[in-house]
């Protein structure tokens, strides 16, 4: 695959789908199939003594275009969003749709305190905050001395 293939091929999805997804490549052009994006937002997922933070970078919407659920152990992020254009002339009428989603969804690990999960959406970034147990939290690390 070359450098400029692989770049174009980045930029829709993780790389790690590459091989996976080898043989749809030849269906879709510049990301576009049968008309709709392919575009996954990118996520990071930080561990803290307490809890972790999953941070979802989508610019562009609004928090309540998102819904998180949380089913047993997995945790989902969706959104639909729908944009209608009509412009109104003399002449003519112009309608445009325009419609996109995504899903993602993620095995919380049993210490997570599913109860107290919270989210805030703030310049394009969706945040999950995900607590930790009481008795699952890292304590503070210690050096012990050999006697």
């Amino acid at each position: 695959m070359s450098t400029n293939t692989l770049a174009k091929f980045t930029d829709r999805m993780p790389s790690v789908f590459d091989d996976f997804f080898k043989p749809w490549n030849e269906w879709i052009d510049n990301g576009v199939f049968a008309g709709r994006m392919m575009k996954m937002p990118a996520v990071n997922i930080s561990e803290h003594k307490n809890e972790y933070h999953l941070s979802l970078a989508a610019p562009g919407l609004k928090k309540d275009d998102f819904r998180i659920d949380v089913d047993g152990n997995m945790l989902t992020i969706s959104c639909e969003k729908e944009d209608k254009k009509e412009e109104n002339d003399k002449k003519f009428t112009r309608k445009e749709y325009s419609y996109s989603s995504f899903s993602r969804s993620f095995t919380l690990p049993e210490e997570i305190n599913v109860e107290k999960i919270e989210a805030q959406y703030n310049e394009g970034v969706l945040q999950v905050k995900l607590p930790r147990k009481e008795d699952a939290k890292i304590h503070a690390s210690k050096n012990i001395t050999v006697k």
